[in-house]
Order: C-alpha cells, then structure tokens, then sequence
C-alpha cells in the first residue's frame, strides 16, 4: 500500500514508478521526495533530519473506523521488540538528539481490507491511496 501512494505521488512528479523491492533512494532531491521501505531502522534518522515535513503511510487493519487515519508525531524514545526496527516517533526521537533537528511529521494510515499474498488492492483501499495521494500532494 505504502508504494501505491510513493507511485502515485512519483506519477505526479513525472518520475517511473518503483518496483517492488526498490527504495527511491537515488532520486532523492526533487521537490517532493518519496521512499519506499519496509520498516524504520536507526539509519533513517540522519535522511529524516534533512526534511521540515515528514509524512509516513501504512497500512492497518481495522484498527481504527475510519479509512484513512492520521496521527500527528512527535520525538519520544519508544522501545521495540526489535532492535534494529524503530517506530516512527523514537526515529523522530534519534534525529533530533543525533542531529538536532527533526521534522514535523504525521502518520497516515490506509485500511487494508485483504493481505493476502498479491499486489492488488481492494477496492475501498484502493480509493484511499488516491485520496492520499491528492491529500499530500496538495499540501
């Protein structure tokens, strides 16, 4: 789901989409940068300090009622059961203390309606790429 929104936004930059598997590392340095990853790690915190705006996008469950959920971020240390994975605030957290400044950021999530294995998207998320997608795009 996170690469149909990086797609989507790297359509409207002119920029070929990314295939599965590949970060957007190299093309760093537009006016709107997007990467695609599968988690968070330490290594992140000096990429993320670069930026005055950070916006990430998951997936959930069902967790929340609506579609689209939004949660504001904010630097705080939280621990993980894995210690080379970080949730967003303590990535937040490593860019401020490392390099003094972090960014605003928010968290969007998208419900996902089936995980199984494919690429598809239902329907219903489907639409709340789009929706995403023309939300971030028009901040």
């Amino acid at each position: 789901m996170g690469l149909a929104v990086v797609n989507g936004l790297r359509q409207r930059l002119g920029l070929p989409p990314l295939a599965e598997g590949d970060d957007g590392f190299a093309d760093l340095g537009q006016s709107l940068d997007t990467l695609a990853l599968q988690q968070l790690t330490p290594e992140l915190a000096e990429t993320v300090a670069a930026y005055d705006r950070l916006i990430l996008v998951d997936a959930h469950v069902g967790t929340y009622p609506e579609l689209i959920q939004r949660l504001p971020l904010r630097p705080q240390v939280e621990p993980s059961l894995v210690s080379h994975h970080l949730k967003p605030n303590h990535l937040l957290a490593l860019a401020a203390q490392l390099f003094g400044r972090a960014p605003v950021a928010e968290l969007i999530s998208i419900r996902g309606v089936d995980f199984d294995f494919g690429s598809e998207l239902s329907p219903a998320t489907a639409a709340g790429v789009q929706q995403v997608v023309a939300e971030i795009w028009s901040k």
